[in-house]
């Protein structure tokens, strides 16, 4: 997990030539506040984003193709439904087959890797931002950004929050409503708030993982 509480030594020096979209890709402490590239950027996303969802209502097939556009990488056989929110355009990367329910929320600049046959349920939420503890630190504005990865054949069911810098592993059920802050194994089922493991899942054949 990140750590949350830097010291002024730890942070980025000054760099006229590294924008701070840059320190955010790098996975780097960084300051929204200060940018102008940030917000520009945030604000077309989200204009997209709304487009699309508006798009859908007559137009599916384009709709997803709209989505496509929006993500650096996506696999065939993608499935959604509206509404989607993202901040950051290009910090999205999916494999074949995904299904995403409705109301399917992406914040912060993380970048997110979803796996093939992945099926994230209605409500998700996955939140890629972490301010300093510090406080004059989190006046400043400092914070950074951590990946979040869905491994293949994972279920997410409804209402489910991943945390910045949690790893789903593959084949893992994340039961409704669970708050996932640290990374799960795979074949397993997780619940609850902080969630845990509640039991290892049976692979094809019947034997327990």
């Amino acid at each position: 997990m990140t750590q949350h509480n830097p010291a002024r030594a730890d942070l980025p020096r000054e760099d006229p030539s590294r924008t701070e979209y840059q320190k955010l890709v790098d996975g780097d402490w960084f300051r929204y506040r200060m940018s102008d590239d940030l917000p520009n950027r945030t604000r077309a996303t989200n204009a997209a984003c709304q487009e699309i969802n508006a798009t859908y209502r007559t137009d599916p097939e384009r709709a997803v193709l709209m989505f496509r556009e929006l993500a650096v990488s996506v696999g065939d056989g993608l499935d959604f439904r509206p509404p989607i929110y993202l901040d950051y355009r290009d910090r999205l990367v999916m494999g074949n087959d995904v299904f995403i329910n409705t109301d399917f929320m992406v914040l912060g600049g993380g970048l997110i890797t979803i796996g093939n046959n992945v099926l994230i349920g209605p409500g998700a939420r996955l939140y890629t931002p972490n301010h300093a503890e510090d406080v004059e630190l989190r006046r400043d504005g400092w914070e950074k950004s951590l990946p979040i990865t869905i491994e293949d054949d994972v279920w997410m069911g409804g209402s489910v929050t991943i945390c910045p810098g949690v790893t789903i592993g593959h084949g893992s059920i994340v039961g409704a409503g669970a708050v996932v802050t640290k990374d799960v194994p795979p074949n397993v089922l997780v619940g609850g708030n902080p969630a845990r493991v509640i039991r290892h899942l049976r692979q094809a054949g019947g034997m327990p993982a």
